[in-house]
């Protein structure tokens, strides 16, 4: 896995020499919630990156969203304190046209040079990893939903739809696919697409999404793990480029209860060495068994898997009530109401899409478990089940809440199998100190409806 963890020094010296004037460069760990953690480096620092990594604190993984510590996961810990060696993530360093600084992702090491196993990356190169020794190379590619709004809130105080930079207009209606709506936010929308080939992030399609403000881009489908770290770019990206607008982008699974939640849509399928699609049809009107596996093998983990889809309190709220935000453990063929989703297309270019974690999933364990669920379906030769609603009949119930979510997760073997059991402790220890900071926290809604009624 080493090849895949540091890059060259080549890549640091040809940034420098293509970028003569800039001066420094945001160097970005991704904890277990997705969120960029480390520091901003000066011109002169960056070989030295390159040669002889930066050092952070593991700690960095037991923090909650807000970075604060969680003691339950402080004490799992157990290093003192010290740093590890974070190294540059190969083919991540580019320039960012927004801030007008360099920037690279990192992955940590441990003391022994291994993958640290609490880095939410090193979860997943070790399942492309466990593929690759079963003569697979998984393929895939994420889709982005996100909202954009005004940094100035309501008058009521609450958040609410940016306007579009071309016209001054609130975007105030569904508009689901409306070009007119993207033209008006096209002065936007073409400081990220230059901002993306800057940063030689292959982004594609943008639509105009189910709500008002709502968007949805595609990056292109490629390598898995260039795939995931392009969703982090991705993010990064646009959150700095709506700054510049007078916006801010907005990656909550749920931010409006009336309005389309947000999903991370993951389109994954296995290649051999010579790169042919082995999920494609062997014959016409004819699924491979192979890719029928993977999603049994999906299914049969769904229930205890779904803390990494959905990992904190308003990702549940995307699953009631709502369009196209499958919360049942289904699968089916061009059907977006079913949480495995095989789409219309080539018979040679065919795959499934795993439609249920939200945006504020972690993509590296998003794409680590759903992965290794795959594997094990290969491995166990699992059927995918009966299509459609009624199919769901037959695995274990999911879970009904966050809390129920966190549970499963915390008993489960599969997960502790797939993530590693150090990684495994961390996030549930994580996400029950979340949970129970939050249960005991009021709300404006609780002193609406009880303050002075009852």
């Amino acid at each position: 896995m080493t090849h895949r963890l540091r890059a060259p020094l080549s890549e640091a010296t040809d940034f420098l020499a293509a970028y003569p004037d800039v001066q420094a460069i945001d160097i970005v760990l991704s904890d277990l919630h997705g969120v960029g953690r480390g520091k901003i480096i000066r011109r002169h620092e960056l070989e030295s990156l390159f040669t002889a990594g930066r050092g952070m604190p593991a700690s960095l993984f037991a923090q909650d969203v807000s970075g604060d510590d969680i003691e339950a996961a402080i004490a799992l810990i157990q290093d003192g304190g010290g740093d590890s060696r974070c190294w540059p993530v190969p083919q991540t360093l580019g320039f960012h046209q927004a801030t007008g600084r360099g920037v690279v992702l990192l992955q940590m090491e441990g003391a022994d040079g291994a993958p640290c196993p609490l880095d939410p990356r090193a979860a997943l190169l070790a399942q492309i990893d466990r593929a690759q020794g079963m003569g697979f190379t998984p393929m895939g590619a994420l889709e982005l939903e996100f909202y954009l709004l005004d940094k100035d809130r309501d008058g009521a105080g609450r958040p609410q739809p940016a306007r579009a930079p071309m016209t001054g207009r609130r975007l105030s209606h569904t508009n689901c696919m409306s070009v007119d709506e993207l033209d008006e936010m096209a002065p936007f929308f073409d400081a990220v697409y230059a901002g993306a080939a800057a940063l030689g992030l292959p982004m594609e399609s943008l639509i105009s999404e189910y709500a008002a403000g709502q968007f949805e881009l595609t990056l292109r489908y490629r390598d898995l793990a260039q795939a995931t770290d392009d969703i982090v770019r991705a993010k990064r990206l646009l959150r700095a480029s709506a700054r510049r607008f007078g916006m801010e982008a907005c990656f909550m699974a749920k931010p409006f209860s009336r309005s389309s939640g947000s999903g991370m849509h993951l389109h994954l399928s296995l290649t051999d060495a010579a790169g042919v699609n082995l999920f494609a049809d062997p014959s016409e009107g004819t699924l491979s068994p192979l890719m029928l596996h993977a999603i049994g093998g999906i299914r049969a983990s769904m229930a205890v898997s779904m803390l990494v889809l959905a990992p904190v309190l308003n990702s549940w709220r995307r699953f009631a009530g709502t369009v196209y935000s499958p919360a049942a453990n289904t699968w089916g063929n061009e059907d977006r109401n079913v949480a495995l989703r095989i789409p219309a297309g080539s018979a040679k270019s065919r795959h499934f899409e795993h439609r249920v974690a939200g945006v504020d999933a972690n993509p590296y364990l998003v794409a680590a478990i759903t992965l290794g669920a795959a594997l094990d379906g290969i491995d166990a030769g699992t059927t995918p089940g009966i299509e459609g609603a009624g199919g769901a009949a037959a695995y274990p119930p999911m879970p009904r809440s966050w809390l129920d979510a966190i549970d499963a997760f915390e008993a489960s073997d599969s997960m502790k199998s797939l993530l590693g059991a150090p990684l495994h402790a961390l996030f549930a220890a994580l996400k029950r100190g979340e949970h129970d900071a939050l249960a005991v926290s009021v709300t404006d809604l609780e002193w609406q409806l009880y303050g002075t009624t009852l």
